[in-house]
């Protein structure tokens, strides 16, 4: 039996290395500015460890490079395709596969197949891009999630749960007749990379069937939420990953997928769905903005290695046991350093509690946002706001929303970075916590109406 307690290491050897810069501080300093201190749109150049995604940035196999050169580029009906159809069936159990350029192309589709003007749609906390799709499609996003997922300090297993006693009076009040789908997350990625259980997805398939309510997954990290079934629900310990996220995906009626996640690619996702009807209707939809039902917005080389990266994800379990280890590992020195962090530690990142690091912040003064700058000017380390910013405006009344949680991303590359690149990072965030009382707020200088995070500008509050 293995020994739980010795040193684990990566099941990878490097092949290629990438040259990466170190920068002064005054060069920092520069950059954040010349940025608007927002990390978005710092240079990737003058960037030393770069933890804003994981979303693209894994490094992809040999087996995956190689595959590029298969692909075949026929406009219509290309052998790449087809490979991927088939792999698709096979890992997640979905007959109907709609190719889109990421995962936003897919939220778009599903949103605009499914929601009328008026609808609402339940979910386990709203993600940016998602919530966007299903508002500009007529809908309103209704946060059904469990308490404890806005709660920083609960250790609960499975934070992204949706409350079924929420999920029923969403119905109750609405009626069944407008609730076109329930929008469930796996691995939540605004709660800190929190898994649902089993249990929960069964629940909520089985309370949404008889009411014609569709169940889709957002199964972007379902691997990854597979692995924390596997560690922490009764029954699944010995299962391996790909047969718990088999069973996972049974209790849906399809899912949206952004690929540049677990499945190890840096471009590509899809719509995965079981009712044929839905499907196509959403290959109409998808010929009018991503492309033939055979391509999406994907070449024939992209389909291949993200063929060969969903195969890749659960052929053991050894990669997403080195894949969540590593972001334990970080977690677990900033948890010993006495760092507020979302506990437990999600599976793709560790999310900085930044409204308790920086308390002195008022939240209309975005401390998330002015924690992610101050990590960087001290190490070139760049993560990512998950707070107030990222949450945007109501629609309604034009006022910030408040969210709950308001947090710094420290997202994870898939086979990437090295445990050294994380004791660094660990480093500059125990030094930027030890001098937390010299950062300021900041207020807008630029400020876009929608998904307002990815080009926002800031400046420093006098």
């Amino acid at each position: 039996m293995e020994d739980a307690h010795r040193t684990w290491a990566e099941p990878w050897k490097i092949k290629m290395v990438e040259p990466i810069r170190m920068t002064t501080r005054e060069e920092r300093e520069a950059a954040i500015e010349a940025a608007g201190y927002n990390t978005f749109l710092l240079e990737a150049d003058d960037v030393y460890i770069d933890l804003l995604t994981d979303s693209g940035t894994s490094a992809m196999s040999d087996r995956q490079w190689s595959a590029l050169m298969l692909g075949d580029e026929a406009y219509a009906g290309s052998k790449s395709f087809y490979k991927l159809v088939d792999a698709v069936r096979e890992v997640y159990g979905y007959e109907e596969l709609v190719p889109t350029h990421q995962g936003r192309g897919a939220e778009h589709i599903l949103s605009q197949i499914l929601i009328k003007e008026g609808d609402v749609v339940p979910g386990n906390m709203y993600f940016t891009t998602t919530r966007f799709h299903q508002e500009r499609a007529g809908g309103k996003f209704v946060d059904v999630i469990v308490d404890e997922a806005h709660d920083p300090h609960s250790l609960a297993a499975f934070k992204g749960n949706i409350d079924m006693a929420k999920l029923r009076a969403v119905v109750d009040e609405y009626g069944a007749d407008r609730v076109p789908y329930v929008s469930f997350e796996t691995n939540v990625n605004m709660a800190g990379g929190q898994p649902v259980s089993m249990a929960n997805l069964r629940e909520v398939y089985e309370y949404c069937h008889p009411l014609g309510i569709l169940v889709m997954l957002d199964a972007t990290r379902a691997a990854e939420n597979a692995w924390f079934i596997k560690q922490r629900e009764y029954g699944y310990h010995d299962q391996p990953i790909s047969q718990i996220l088999r069973e996972m995906t049974s209790w849906s009626d399809g899912a949206t997928v952004s690929s540049k996640k677990d499945n190890l690619v840096n471009i590509g996702g899809f719509l995965a769905l079981r009712d044929p009807e839905l499907a196509r209707q959403a290959r109409s939809m998808l010929v009018a903005f991503e492309g033939l039902h055979t391509y999406g917005g994907m070449s024939g080389r992209d389909m291949e290695a993200l063929a060969a990266g969903i195969h890749e994800m659960v052929d053991t379990d050894d990669h997403i046991r080195a894949r969540v280890g590593q972001v334990e590992y970080l977690g677990d020195k900033l948890i010993k350093a006495g760092i507020p962090v979302i506990r437990p530690i999600g599976g793709h990142g560790v999310f900085l509690d930044a409204g308790t690091i920086l308390e002195h912040v008022p939240q209309e003064q975005f401390p998330a946002q002015a924690l992610a700058a101050a990590i960087y000017v001290d190490s070139g380390v760049r993560g990512m706001e998950r707070g107030i910013v990222s949450a945007g405006r109501d629609p309604q009344t034009g006022k910030n929303r408040h969210p709950a949680l308001e947090l710094v991303r420290l997202t994870i590359p898939r086979r990437v970075y090295t445990q050294s690149h994380m004791d660094v990072t660990a480093e500059s965030v125990i030094k930027v916590w030890e001098h937390r009382d010299s950062i300021r707020g900041l207020r807008f200088t630029y400020e876009p109406e929608s998904l307002r995070f990815f080009q926002a500008r800031f400046e420093p509050v006098d």
